[in-house]
């Protein structure tokens, strides 16, 4: 009887031991496969995640590309409406192209200063004072003004050095013709460079300036052309 005690003791000994192994085996079974589901990417990964950007979008009040270039070539464009405004003051006779120059010196004298802030924010290039305009001497814009879309810059709407000496030299009457011919077309090239903005621009300030461009431009458009229908 002692003998077949033991026995009967060492084989539910065995029979226990033999049971826990088992579940230690399944619970190791159960972490490694866990593991190799994540390993092999079988669980939600973080570049899957809700709030993962999407490639080339920009955060909320940044920049892109168009809106450096708005801004670079805007400045120039501005100035050069600027300086063409200021010869008004002197050289033209009607009251109406007066009133239509002082106007625009009004309106873009500030642009260029919110365009050359945003520019400096950026980290970006702000054009030098002669980039444009008046001292331009790059040779390029004699060859593009003739088809009246570029100037001195390459930019368009801009009036080359030789338009601009003119306009300059001019007084009375020829001057305001004269004036009010080239800023429509310095007008029109504007209008489409803001349009070019609103289509690719992400800065929403910008896209907003570029808004009121194209609206009081435009404006100023139509009215030029009233005043040389009537004569200027």
């Amino acid at each position: 009887m002692t003998a077949r005690r033991l026995f009967r003791a060492r084989k539910a000994a065995v029979t226990t031991a033999a049971a826990v192994t088992a579940a230690v085996l399944v619970a190791a079974c159960g972490t490694d496969g866990a593991d190799t589901h994540a390993e092999h990417g079988s669980a939600p990964s973080a570049s899957a995640s809700p709030s993962a950007s999407a490639p080339g979008t920009v955060e909320k009040g940044g920049h892109n590309a168009a809106d450096v270039a708005f801004a670079q070539g805007m400045i120039p464009h501005h100035r050069q409406a600027v300086a063409m405004s200021v010869m008004a003051r002197e050289r033209a006779s009607a009251p109406e192209v007066k009133e239509l120059a002082a106007a625009i010196e009004k309106a873009q004298g500030p642009e260029i200063r919110t365009l050359s802030g945003w520019l400096t924010s950026w980290g970006e290039p702000v054009p030098a004072e002669d980039a444009a305009g008046h001292s331009g001497h790059d040779g390029h814009g004699e060859a593009t003004a003739s088809a009246g879309t570029t100037g001195a810059s390459g930019m368009a709407g801009m009036m080359t050095e030789q338009e601009m000496d003119d306009l300059e030299k001019s007084s009375g009457k020829a001057f305001d013709t004269a004036f009010l011919k080239l800023m429509i077309k310095h007008h029109e090239g504007a209008v489409a460079m803001a349009r070019t903005e609103r289509q690719q621009g992400a800065h929403q300030p910008a896209k907003a300036m570029a808004d009121d461009i194209i609206a009081s431009q435009s404006a100023e458009i139509t009215r030029m052309n009233g005043l040389l229908g009537s004569g200027g």
